[in-house]
């Protein structure tokens, strides 16, 4: 019984192991469960994790009163063999826009969660008979219905081994940061602009200094430690970290890592509301950078954002300002032009009334506040005017962040890195100063707790002044912004609904004109597809 058993099972163990790869993926992008975001998206999602073809195995109890092994056995295989042909060939239409990463903690899930797979088949073949096989089955599909939640048994055998690693690899870190006494390290955190202030930064550096930026948005704990322990070198003169937040505390634990002496901090927002509680938090938790640094130390703070100016710093470093409305700081633009080709701008400094003219590629006013702030610190590190035009000059547009490219004949500005309400409303500045038509695709903004639906609908009001056409991604995620558009009295002929942004491209093939821009606002991953 025992070895008809084992076979019986193969294809159930091979469909269990395909269907693991979709959990460790949605795992992954849920960070692996912090804060309980991996639970929080099962909540969120139960239609899509129990509502579908894996409930199948409950049909197997008719079999309780039948004797017929065999029958059972073959039902049972070719439930299976059903169920991962249906799997394959939904992974082979699915184009995730995050793909699973098969990252060294990824490859320890994979290995104990096929222990966690075998183990129990193991132990039912022991025991197995023709009593009980009708039992052991629904025990199985059980797990295998319950795949979204088992893979949770795997995550928590590995938490300790986790933290071993963790610790392994931040001692490596900090004694190798502490070791490059010349090191020049910089911290940058904000609500939203971290990547594209760190990158902007990075090339300005660049101009006269050999210049580290941590790869990608390698914000966390483990991101800065990948980032000095595989990429920083004897040869590097700045370290530029970009710092991410969910909660109170996580830039203190950053800083505690690799203690900067500058500080530069974008703008304090409503991102991560739903993590944070509240807008003081955010604005406290930010400040955790400004306050960890030396009293010798150099932080440059934004004079136009109200949640920076009202702040009162507990730390007597020096602080440099940086604005465009507000004229009492130290680095301030005026005379600002936007054209498709870049924008350009005056630049002020404090007690000059000497303006110097700054060139840039980019688009929008969010990355002059980050060619600002690079500019200021630039200064602090002895950088000609002359160096940092030429800086400014050879920045590189930033993935994602308010790019402008070519697709066939459609011109897209894309924007689609995790949105934000002051973001959004800039995109949509760039995107009405473009010669042609106008469109506008997006899923909406997430994570601004209270505020997201009224954010929201402020977005879809917004668009109305700004859009010819507007794709949304998600009907129930993008109700505040359909909301926003009637309110604006916006054409609904003029509005499309669809429910995976991958059917986006063929619908703008049929709206286009001769001359037409895309704005693509915001892509979230795929945890928020709605099918």
């Amino acid at each position: 019984m025992t070895q008809e058993f084992l076979i019986s099972v193969i294809v159930y163990f091979v469909y269990v192991i395909l269907r693991s790869k979709d959990s460790i993926h949605m795992l992954q992008q849920n960070k692996y469960n912090r804060k309980k975001t991996y639970l929080k998206w099962i909540n969120n999602n139960k239609a899509k994790v129990f509502k579908n073809l894996n409930a199948l195995f409950a049909l197997l109890i008719i079999f309780i009163p039948i004797t017929n092994k065999t029958l059972l056995m073959i039902c049972f295989i070719v439930l299976y063999v059903f169920l991962s042909v249906n799997l394959l060939l939904n992974q082979k239409h699915e184009q995730n826009k995050l793909p699973l990463k098969y990252t060294a903690r990824v490859k320890r899930l994979v290995f104990t969660n096929t222990i966690v797979i075998l183990l129990p088949i193991i132990i039912m073949s022991i025991f197995v008979n023709e009593e009980n096989l009708i039992y052991f089955y629904l025990i199985l599909g059980l797990f295998a219905y319950l795949n979204n939640l088992y893979i949770l048994i795997a995550l928590l055998i590995n938490t300790p081994i986790e933290s071993l690693v963790g610790l392994y690899f931040k001692a490596k870190a900090a004694r190798k940061i502490k070791s490059m006494k010349s090191l020049k390290v910089i911290g940058i955190t904000g609500s939203y602009g971290k990547t594209s202030s760190k990158n902007i930064l990075n090339d300005i550096l660049n101009i006269k200094y050999n210049s580290l930026p941590t790869p990608k948005n390698f914000n966390t704990p483990f991101g800065l430690m990948i980032t000095i322990n595989n990429y920083l070198d004897k040869f590097t003169d700045v370290f530029i970290a970009e710092m991410g937040a969910c909660q109170s505390g996580d830039i203190k634990e950053l800083c505690d890592l690799v203690h900067p002496k500058y500080g530069i901090i974008t703008k304090i927002g409503v991102a991560h509301l739903a993590t944070f509680g509240s807008r003081e938090n955010i604005q406290k938790t930010k400040f955790e950078l400004i306050e960890a640094l030396p009293s010798d130390g150099v932080g440059i703070l934004n004079g136009d954002d109200n949640w920076q100016r009202s702040y009162k710093i507990k730390n007597n470093c020096k602080i440099k300002w940086i604005g465009i409305e507000n004229a009492d700081v130290d680095v301030r633009a005026k005379n600002i032009t936007l054209s498709p080709s870049g924008t350009t701008f005056d630049c002020y400094f404090k007690g000059s009334d000497t303006p110097y003219k700054f060139t840039t590629k980019l688009l929008g006013y969010a990355n002059v506040y980050n060619i600002l702030a690079a500019i200021a610190l630039g200064r602090e590190f002895g950088m000609t005017i002359d160096q940092l035009k030429a800086g400014v000059a050879k920045v590189k547009p930033v993935e994602h962040r308010l790019e402008l490219k070519k697709n066939g004949d459609l011109n897209i500005i894309d924007d689609a890195y995790n949105s934000n309400p002051t973001g959004a409303k800039m995109a949509l500045d760039v995107l009405k100063m473009m010669p042609g038509k106008h469109i506008v695709v997006t899923p909406g903004m997430i994570e601004l707790g209270d505020e997201e639906y009224q954010k929201n609908k402020e977005f879809g009001m917004q668009i109305a002044a700004s859009a010819d056409e507007v794709i949304l991604v998600g009907a129930e995620k993008t109700k505040p912004i359909l909301e926003g558009l009637k309110e604006k009295q916006y054409d609904e002929k003029k509005i499309h609904i669809i429910n995976d942004v991958l059917k986006a491209f063929p619908l703008i093939q049929t709206l286009k004109e001769k001359e037409t821009y895309v704005l693509l606002e915001n892509d979230l991953p795929d945890i928020f597809n709605e099918k």
